[in-house]
């Protein structure tokens, strides 16, 4: 146990940037991470409110009771895919195993560390919405006060058991992969795969409602949450646990994440060297041979060393390429439904002209496209070889104007293949559909260039693992959260300006806004580029 602390305490002061704060005597550091606590601090904000927003709905429609599993539902289905996303990374494939595995600990020892180190470091963002459910909870049903330390302390333990879940697939991706020689590839792949299904899984579930394959119809939120926590027994659990002081409700929900855990890293630990000796090995080709080497650009070259890493990762493959196959999925089942059908299904039948939707379709496209740009974590990708880019013989500019470019080549054919496809379905004129992939490219280069912005700002460059930057990087956060909702919002603007002008000039208003954005964003890379 003694070890197990030493471990645990050694990967979180490694990692902490309150201590970097603490000790480092470098003024940029140091406004750094004050930036990032504020953008960490606002994240936080909109978290709370927006669950504070749930109850409240609950509370105003009588219907708080149903707050404790909605709670529980949400933390857990957060967890589960915030560690499938993560596994690759934490628990396999990191980049200190090696020292890690030289110090006198056994294997399990380690992939448990590793998990618990996921664990805290994710454990605010879950309290963030279960504190603030409670408060909802506590302000309209008016429960005993033994209800809140009760609260608490099951929150604690809600994402266990997800959280163990999705590691457990992601062992087992791994270990599948583990067999094979070319392993990132099929990881990878079987990685996208997963991803798709839990996609589809909300249409999979709607057809069986839609043929009456289940009996239980689920009428309102309240019922449909209490149908879930049936299915799932750990929201039963901490329901049960909260509203009725149930016993049978707190010790199944301890009992099981204990034993889960225990029987989880038993089994893990079996094979935890050997998967992390093949992800860490590289095949050679057998038909290998020596060719000239090609002359290209400094541009093009940063470009193409961008499209190795993005290929050589499968943390970086599944969240930078996700949107692209997204999209490619999205435009493949419009041609072959109808954007009519899409329509239809997405408004649950409402009687709307699915004509009014054509504006939008180059906003639904760079939704996905959108998502996440290369360009918001490839600076700090860069990591300890920093060094390197600063001693070359080459301004700073051309090496962010070869990260943007590989973004746009990444994102650009994408983008014209599935706004192609929406608007053929959505049979859109010629003209319109000019307009539309206009409009796509300027809000491609937008991205592009306001990912660069945030990447080089928020650069972090002193990460251990890679995901510190893929997925929880400030520059990543920043970029992603503000831009989706906004595109959310811009969608439905742009629907009811289309009802009342000519769409065509809505388009083309949005274009202009789109290109001078993107103009102004690229400027400002180009001002940082000299700074940094």
């Amino acid at each position: 146990m003694k070890r197990n602390y030493l471990l645990m305490r050694t990967l979180l002061l490694s990692t902490s940037q309150r201590n970097i704060y603490r000790y480092s005597k470098d003024p940029k550091k140091r406004k750094k991470i004050i930036f990032g606590y504020v953008g960490v601090a606002v994240l936080y904000a909109m978290l709370i409110g927006y669950s504070a927003a749930i109850c409240i709905g609950y509370g105003s429609y009588g219907m708080i009771e149903s707050a404790p599993v909605l709670c529980a539902l949400t933390i857990s289905a957060l967890s589960f895919v915030f560690t499938f996303f993560k596994t690759n990374g934490y628990l396999f494939n990191f980049k200190e195993y090696d020292m890690l595995m030289a110090l006198p600990f056994e294997a399990r020892t380690v992939a448990a560390c590793k998990f618990a180190y996921m664990y805290v470091k994710s454990l605010p963002w879950y309290l963030s919405i279960s504190l603030a459910m409670m408060a909802g909870y506590g302000y309209y049903a008016r429960p005993s006060v033994l209800v809140y330390p009760v609260w608490i302390i099951l929150s604690l333990l809600l994402p266990v058991i997800p959280m163990l879940g999705a590691a457990f697939l992601g062992f087992l991706i791994a270990r599948i992969s583990a067999g094979f020689r070319k392993t990132k590839i099929v990881q990878t792949v079987l990685t996208f795969a997963f991803i798709i299904f839990c996609f589809s899984l909300r249409f999979i579930i709607e057809d069986l409602f839609r043929n009456d394959k289940v009996q239980a119809t689920l009428e309102t939120t309240a019922e449909m949450t209490g149908n879930a926590a049936k299915i799932y027994l750990p929201a039963g659990w901490f329901s049960d646990a909260v509203t009725k002081f149930s016993v049978w409700g707190i010790l199944p929900l301890i009992g099981v994440s204990i034993i889960l855990f225990t029987a989880l890293f038993w089994l893990v630990g079996k094979s935890y060297r050997q998967i992390n000796s093949a992800m860490k090995s590289h095949a050679a080709a057998k038909n290998y041979k020596m060719t000239g080497l090609k002359q290209r650009s400094v541009v093009f070259s940063v470009a193409f060393k961008e499209w190795k890493r993005l290929t050589g990762s499968t943390t970086y493959l599944t969240n930078g390429a996700m949107g692209e196959l997204l999209a490619v999925l999205l435009g493949v089942v419009t041609l072959l439904i109808g954007f009519d059908r899409i329509v239809s299904v997405v408004t649950q039948g409402a009687p709307i002209d699915p004509s009014i939707l054509r504006p939008a379709i180059p906003l639904i496209t760079y939704f996905l496209l959108g998502m996440v740009a290369t360009t918001a974590c490839s600076p700090s990708l860069e990591g300890k070889n920093y060094w390197i880019i600063q001693s070359l013989p080459n301004e700073k500019k051309t090496v962010y104007q070869g990260k943007m470019l590989f973004n746009l080549m990444l994102t650009v054919p994408f983008m014209v293949f599935t706004t192609l496809c929406l608007c053929i379905s959505a049979k859109a004129p010629p003209l319109d559909t000019i307009l539309y992939l206009i409009l796509g490219l300027a809000l491609c280069a937008f991205s592009t260039a306001w990912g660069c912005v945030c990447g080089i700002r928020h650069m972090r460059l002193d990460w251990e693992n890679e995901i510190e930057v893929i997925k929880q990087g400030a520059a990543v956060a920043i970029y992603m959260l503000p831009n989706m909702f906004v595109v959310m919002g811009l969608i439905v603007l742009v629907v009811l300006l289309g009802t009342r002008m000519d769409q065509r000039l809505v388009t083309l208003a949005l274009t202009l806004i789109a290109a001078v954005l993107a103009l102004l964003s690229y400027r400002r890379v180009m001002i940082l580029s000299r700074r940094s």
